[in-house]
C-alpha cells in the first residue's frame, strides 16, 4: 500500500509540474509575461487603418524587438488610429524621420510595428510623434481592388 500511495504523489507532483509548465508557455506565446511595462519612453504614431494590431504588440526595427504596443486610441477630429508605443530606454537614438509601418508577422497573422530608420541626425524624445506611417495592408481591400481591375479589363 505504501507504494502506491508513493506513486499517486510522484503522478500528482508531474502533474503539477506539467500545469506550471503550461501556464508559463501560455503566458509566453500570449506576450502577457512582458516584463517592465512602465520603463521606456512613448513615442505617437497616427496610422489610417491599423488592422488587427492588439495593445502589447511588438515594436521592433531590422527584426530586433525594441518595445511594445502601450495604447490605441481613436482621435475623433482625424479619425485616425493613435499608437502609443513604448520603446525601452537602451533604444534612444531613433531618428526623427523614422517610418513606421505595420506589417504581419507568421502563419497565425500577429501584426507588429516595424520601424524603419531615417537619416536625420536628430533623435526622437518621450512624446514626439512618428510623422512618417504606412497603414496595415488588409487582406480583404486587396483581394477586392484585385477583382475590381479583373473586371475592367474584362469588360473592355
Amino acid at each position: 500500500m505504501g507504494t502506491t500511495r508513493t506513486m499517486e504523489i510522484l503522478v500528482g507532483a508531474f502533474m503539477v509540474a506539467g500545469f506550471v509548465a503550461l501556464f508559463f508557455l501560455a503566458m509566453r506565446v500570449s506576450n502577457l509575461s512582458a516584463a517592465g511595462a512602465g520603463d521606456g519612453y512613448a513615442l505617437l504614431a497616427r496610422f489610417d487603418n491599423i488592422g488587427s494590431l492588439k495593445v502589447r504588440a511588438p515594436v521592433s526595427m531590422a527584426g530586433v524587438r525594441l518595445g511594445r504596443v502601450e495604447a490605441i486610441d481613436f482621435d475623433q477630429e482625424t479619425y485616425q488610429a493613435v499608437v502609443t508605443l513604448r520603446i525601452a530606454p537602451a533604444y534612444d537614438q531613433i531618428p526623427t524621420d523614422t517610418f513606421a509601418n505595420i506589417y504581419t508577422a507568421g502563419l497565425l497573422g500577429e501584426q507588429y510595428v516595424a520601424l524603419d530608420p531615417g537619416g536625420s541626425p536628430d533623435y526622437l524624445a518621450n512624446g514626439d510623434q512618428i510623422q512618417h506611417t504606412q497603414s496595415a495592408l488588409v487582406l480583404e481591400r486587396m483581394i477586392g481592388q484585385f477583382l475590381f481591375n479583373q473586371a475592367q479589363e474584362s469588360s473592355q
